[in-house]
């Protein structure tokens, strides 16, 4: 387990290092910038020498390597650098816009999940087969229509129309829950897909079957059988799911008027506010790589199949034989689906 860890570990290192090489390369790569900008425009009527000692200032008179090699000692430090439009800290300027995003994101990823559990349960488990073909349909749906469509329409109904949500921002909770739930479609049209397929796959392994014959009811089979061991695939999207939150706060932000990162991100695009943007990029990976991280981490307490020292883990039977790497790996569901309890095991 030390070694997958450590393993993990180091991977999500590596990631950080070539986001931020790969985003500082193609940032620096474009014409223009803040301060050059702002030196070049007559109405700031800037002098040659306070021009160039703004250009000193940020380093931007030295060669493209100089500044990357400064740029990176000073992110091994904990230092973004300051910003070209307003002087402000990077850091600073992240961090105040921070908990905001964090919190729509959040229960974005929440109402996401939930829609994707309801629309699997429900394509699998409906009493009648063309309600199961409804929701069977309904993660096309979520995927075909534009995020800014929901989040337009949310507003002039709920809004405009009804007056059930606030159409700004105003920091009550309530203001909240139409982004969220606006964010949440984005991950739950390939969730709900994915687990209801998992769900109707595991529903016809041998294992299942002979929890059903032994007397277990639908609630029981899904409760210890179906749904851990049809989760993992779940689990690994997730992992990836979340970068397509951190993206689609973005257009969500802008919509309903919010302040965070995604604001932060178009302000900075919008003023050529390099640092601002290669900040937002770093702390976007970072949040991807803890997430995935942390998937990656879960999965040995899900499956003890998974690799955790380079080499599959022997499997003991009742009868105490061992299987070694050769064997005929074991089903995920005889792994790790629990006894019966004695009421429902058959005489």
């Amino acid at each position: 387990m030390r070694t997958y860890v450590v393993r993990r570990l180091v991977q999500a290192v590596l990631v950080l290092w070539a986001a931020y090489t790969l985003s500082f390369l193609l940032l620096s790569a474009l014409p223009g910038d803040a301060v050059s900008n702002r030196i070049q425009d007559p109405e700031a009527q800037i002098t040659p020498e306070a021009g160039r000692q703004m250009l000193e200032f940020y380093g931007l008179d030295r060669p493209i390597w100089e500044q990357y090699l400064r740029a990176l000692w000073s992110l091994l430090h904990g230092d973004l650098g300051f910003s070209l439009s307003t002087g402000k800290p990077v850091t600073q300027a992240v961090v105040e816009v921070l908990p905001s995003t964090a919190a729509l994101t959040g229960l974005g990823l929440v109402f996401g999940l939930g829609f994707a559990v309801l629309v699997a349960v429900a394509a699998n488990y409906a009493p009648w087969a063309w309600l199961r073909g409804v929701f069977d349909s309904a993660p096309a749906l979520f995927a075909s229509v534009p995020t800014f469509v929901v989040g337009v329409l949310a507003l002039q109904y709920l809004s405009f129309r009804w007056h059930l949500i606030p159409s700004v921002d105003n920091g009550t909770p309530l203001a909240l829950l139409a982004p969220a739930a606006t964010l949440g479609l984005i991950v739950a049209a390939p969730m709900a897909q994915v687990f209801a397929t998992s769900v109707r796959t595991t529903r016809r392994q041998p294992f299942v079957h002979v929890v059903a014959a032994r007397g277990a009811g639908e609630g029981y089979l899904f409760r210890q059988s179906v749904l851990r061991n049809s989760s993992l695939p779940v689990l690994t999207l997730l992992g990836l799911a979340f970068g397509e939150l951190i993206a689609g706060a973005v257009v969500t932000e802008s919509v309903y008027a919010r302040q965070g990162i995604g604001q932060l991100t178009v302000g900075a695009v919008d003023t050529q506010d390099l640092p601002v943007v290669q900040g937002v990029v770093l702390l976007s990976t970072l949040a991807y790589v803890l997430v995935n991280l942390a998937v990656d981490l879960a999965y040995p307490f899900l499956d003890p199949r998974v690799l955790v020292d380079g080499r599959t883990r022997r499997v003991t039977s009742a009868r105490g034989t061992e299987r070694g790497e050769n064997a005929v790996p074991v089903s995920v569901g005889a792994a790790v689906s629990p006894r019966l309890p004695a009421e429902v095991v058959m005489p």
